[in-house]
């Protein structure tokens, strides 16, 4: 089983709630999709063993056969190419990888070369998993895409994905059984979280909530969910003592037994929704 922890913004838990759940779990294998910011491996402490560029295409020039008519640069949306004085200038940082402009030239005078955009990194027996964009690249999909193409077929799976409700999110949350929302108690959380419910609306994959930082100070998000009959799976309670732990890179299940016993009584029933 395949399950995705998302949010409709940072800072809300994501990793926390994902990386607890596999450390709650038997037989489960952690991806980290959040490829621009990966910081499971804080949490989970591997032994990274394996390096896998992570490389795409981008266009080189043929200068001898090059008119300098400019049409590669018109059939550009990124504006990763200019034509100065019939000389053609690319900018490899701005290029989405399209291959527009290879099929747009005239001439046959572009080529497209390959061009190191990150890197996945994993332990020994692929257990654990994890992207890291290069600084200063447009795309991450690529390196997402690496990912998932990496998904163990058997056993479970936990996919860490980046924050947000954009492209990066669908590529992480394809082909997933379930998603966990994850969300806070806060008018900016409840915002981001109706971003998140309607994108897995609209993909039709099910879905929870798990409310972290819960008060009953606070019942903004109990009652969007009683509006919208979603079920809250968890609830992780506002505490020093986990904020402590969190701190130094430990997770709330590794303080808290009782919440890891939540935690996987979570998984189970995540497990009956899937199998009904």
């Amino acid at each position: 089983m395949k399950i995705a922890v998302l949010s409709g913004k940072g800072g809300t838990g994501k990793t926390t709630v994902s990386a607890s759940l596999k450390s709650s779990i038997e037989n489960c294998q952690y991806i980290d999709c959040d490829v621009e910011e990966p910081n499971g491996g804080i949490f989970l402490k591997p032994e990274i063993t394996k390096v896998h560029p992570v490389m795409v295409k981008v266009p080189e020039i043929i200068k001898d056969k090059c008119t300098g008519c400019g049409e590669c640069a018109k059939a550009c949306q990124f504006n990763s190419m200019a034509v100065v004085k019939g000389t053609v200038l690319i900018f490899p940082e701005l290029c989405h990888h399209c291959g527009a402009c290879v099929l747009a030239c005239p001439e046959d005078a572009m080529i497209e070369v390959e061009r190191e955009i990150g890197v996945v990194e994993t332990n020994s027996d692929e257990s654990f998993m994890h992207g890291k964009l290069n600084v200063g690249e447009p795309i991450s999909i690529p390196i997402i895409a690496m990912l998932k193409d990496m998904v163990k077929e058997e056993g479970n799976v936990v996919i860490d994905c980046p924050p947000g409700s954009s492209c990066t999110v669908v590529e992480s949350v394809e082909d997933c059984d379930f998603c966990i929302l994850v969300t806070e108690p806060t008018p900016f959380g409840l915002h981001d979280l109706n971003i998140a419910v309607e994108l897995v609306k609209k993909i039709g994959i099910p879905f929870g909530i798990v409310l972290n930082k819960a008060s009953e100070n606070s019942r903004i998000i109990n009652e969007y969910c009683d509006e919208r009959n979603i079920d809250i799976l968890l609830e992780i309670p506002f505490s020093k003592k986990i904020a402590e732990a969190y701190s130094k890179g430990i997770l709330p299940v590794e303080v808290d037994a009782d919440l890891k016993n939540k935690f996987g009584d979570m998984f189970k029933e995540i497990e009956g929704k899937v199998l009904i």
